[in-house]
């Protein structure tokens, strides 16, 4: 899918050098830097821990008969779900964490050679949030919108087919299996394909944009005051994660107060309700506030995949969601535009594009 624009949108969330790239690695004690003091600056409770709710996220079958039903009550719920017998092979999903574990273990020096620049999308460094923030988090990424070609090269000059064809087969699968969950979580609120000028005749999202965002979260020395990833809305339709078997995703359930742990599931895959769904859905289906911790002996990874419309294209509350007893709570809006405002507003976005 093209990416063409998307460097336009992020242009003015370029990343502030106090949050530039360390080798985590290097630290035998936690440094100042990275040190979240006071635990207040996250708004929530429980900052390193998070606790195991007795109704744990719904893992859903999505061969059970009753999966548009079981995802709606999901995506109202918890904003989140993960998924089982979701067609993306097992052994794909290990070949890239295995291209993963060969790119962020190479010396700091190799991989700043793939460097994002300050305007750009792709490549290596610390996630665009952290400019939000003013304590750096204990993780490092990489990103892919479009071809992961340049940057490979830059990284392995004479052997990065490899890591390219694994990353291009994991995006297509993903790809399919988000316009597959988008159209089930519509479904759930009783929207068809011919509702959404944007869908193709496959329920394709032509001219979307997509990313695939690989992260990396080191063991650290003192990790009940550390943040692996800052707590954060996805700006997307729908967000595929990937875990590692090391747990650390944790989210805020819908009405609840204290973080949940989401423990990895043996082959599946955990879907984010996105911002653009919140606002399709006209505010039924939350955006998943969510975060990743870190521990002590243990170096975590996952993958993510986005998905977003067309960058022109805009986006509100579909019609047939909207009556007298429901109104329109926010405003079409292009996710370029989204974008841009997101880049400066971060967690007030959704609340400045409000009606009602």
């Amino acid at each position: 899918m093209p990416s063409k624009g998307l460097s336009d949108v992020f242009t003015a969330h370029s990343i502030n050098l106090h949050h530039k790239t360390v080798d985590l690695s290097s630290f035998a004690e936690l440094p100042d830097s990275h040190a979240w003091m006071p635990r207040g600056l996250d708004r929530r409770p429980t900052y390193g821990g998070g606790t195991c709710d007795p109704e744990a996220i719904p893992v859903i079958d999505l061969n059970d008969e009753n999966a548009t039903e079981l995802i709606g009550h999901a995506c109202k719920t918890w904003g989140a779900f993960q998924v089982i017998n979701h067609n993306i092979p097992k052994n794909l999903l290990d070949e890239a964490e295995r291209e993963e574990k060969r790119l962020f273990s190479l010396p700091m020096h190799q991989k700043l050679k793939a460097a994002r620049l300050p305007n750009g999308v792709s490549g290596y460094g610390v996630v665009r949030i952290s400019c939000f923030f003013p304590k750096c988090m204990w993780s490092e990424g990489f990103t892919i919108a479009g071809s992961s070609v340049e940057h490979a090269r830059q990284l392995w000059p004479n052997n990065y087919h490899k890591f390219c064809d694994t990353i291009e087969e994991c995006k297509k699968e993903m790809r399919n299996l988000a316009h597959r969950l988008m159209w089930l979580m519509l479904g759930s609120l009783g929207i068809p394909q011919d509702d959404v000028e944007w869908a193709g005749p496959n329920g394709e999202v032509e001219g979307g944009t997509d990313v695939l965002q690989l992260n990396s979260y080191p063991a650290c020395p003192d990790p009940d005051r550390a943040m692996g990833l800052a707590a954060h809305t996805d700006s997307t339709i729908v967000s595929i994660i990937h875990q590692s078997n090391t747990s650390g995703l944790q989210m805020i359930r819908e009405g609840g107060s204290g973080w949940i742990t989401v423990p990895p599931h043996p082959g599946a895959l955990v879907i984010h309700v996105g911002d653009l769904m919140h606002i399709l859905s006209n505010g039924l289906y939350p955006s998943v506030l969510h975060r990743a911790v870190v521990n002590r002996t243990q170096h975590r990874l996952s993958l993510a995949y986005f998905l977003g419309p067309p960058l022109s294209v805009k986006v509100g509350p579909l019609e047939k969601l909207v009556d007298k007893c429901h109104p329109q709570l926010y405003r079409p809006i292009t996710w370029r535009e989204y974008l841009g405002i997101k880049s400066g507003l971060f967690d007030k976005t959704l609340a400045s594009l409000r009606l009602c």
